[in-house]
């Protein structure tokens, strides 16, 4: 699923190919990708064009522009759901597979959203602070500061990893991020929040940052995370090869990394250097 590096690669890819380029018209393969209906999409868009874009969590906003100064403002809603993703091409090449909506530009270019499972949305929206409190969508991971966490966390009683990924919570951090982050803020990810000291918060705040800043750096391309990352341990269990065996350790103390179940998602977690606190962040 993109999680918010993804999103953020999306939107850099859209800045850097699609702006300020008027749209001609707007196909759509299958009405029920719309949080709009076509007809209002289609006459509301045709003649404007994309002038910047907003990022908040896995939620991607475009701005719109257009001729004439009384035009009201538009502002245009993706989410990539589970597998989608942003094509632009020339016309005269094909349509790329799974682009099911396609904004055709003046200019003799396409720009193709990609849905290959159809759990991909595009709609428009009057206000973007007006969205994100309807959806109960909180401070972007890469945003939110460590009192603004603090405060999200000490008002929530509950286990640590479910509480992070609530979009309520911290905006964009999906369950591999989350694992990621209390691996590198040695947090186990069945601690309760209520446990956690402040020099806890302030790793795990911490370890948002330089998750997420790696993963776009290297533009979510696991296989070229630093060493010490636990997103190699998950990506070897998954892996289809005979040698497995000797990736399932933790990078840092070598103990076996354990796979558990948490608020319903799978867990990936070290038993030595993540370890469950009580009262006061003491180990149990």
């Amino acid at each position: 699923m993109p999680e918010l590096p993804e999103v953020e690669i999306y939107r850099r890819y859209l800045e850097a190919s699609s702006l300020e380029q008027p749209i001609d018209a707007i196909e759509v393969e299958d009405p029920k990708l719309l949080t709009t209906d076509f007809t209002t999409l289609h006459e509301t868009l045709v003649g404007r064009w994309f002038t910047g874009t907003q990022r908040i969590g896995k939620n991607l906003f475009v701005l719109t522009d257009g001729p004439g100064e009384s035009i009201k403002p538009v502002i245009l809603h993706m989410h990539f759901g589970m597998t989608g993703d942003l094509d632009y091409y020339h016309s005269s090449l094909d349509r790329p597979r799974y682009a099911r909506i396609v904004f055709h530009f003046r200019n003799g270019f396409n720009l193709g959203f990609i849905c290959p499972r159809k759990f991909e949305r595009i709609g428009l929206i009057d206000n973007i602070d007006t969205y994100l409190k309807r959806k109960k969508i909180g401070k972007d991971g890469l945003e939110i500061s460590f009192s603004e966490l603090t405060g999200q966390l000490r008002r929530k009683k509950a286990q640590i990893k479910p509480v992070l990924m609530d979009q309520s919570t911290v905006a964009g951090l999906g369950n591999w991020i989350v694992d990621e982050v209390l691996f590198q803020a040695q947090i186990h990810p069945e601690n309760r929040t209520e446990q956690l000291t402040d020099a806890a918060i302030r790793r795990i705040h911490e370890a948002i940052q330089l998750v997420l800043t790696t993963a776009i750096r290297h533009e979510a391309a696991y296989r070229d995370f630093p060493p010490g990352f636990l997103i190699h341990v998950r990506e070897w269990d998954n892996s289809p090869y005979d040698d497995v065996e000797a990736h399932k350790f933790c990078p840092r103390c070598g103990t076996r990394i354990e796979k558990i179940e948490v608020g319903g998602r799978t867990t990936y977690f070290c038993p030595n250097d993540q370890r469950i606190h009580g009262p006061a962040g003491t180990p149990v």
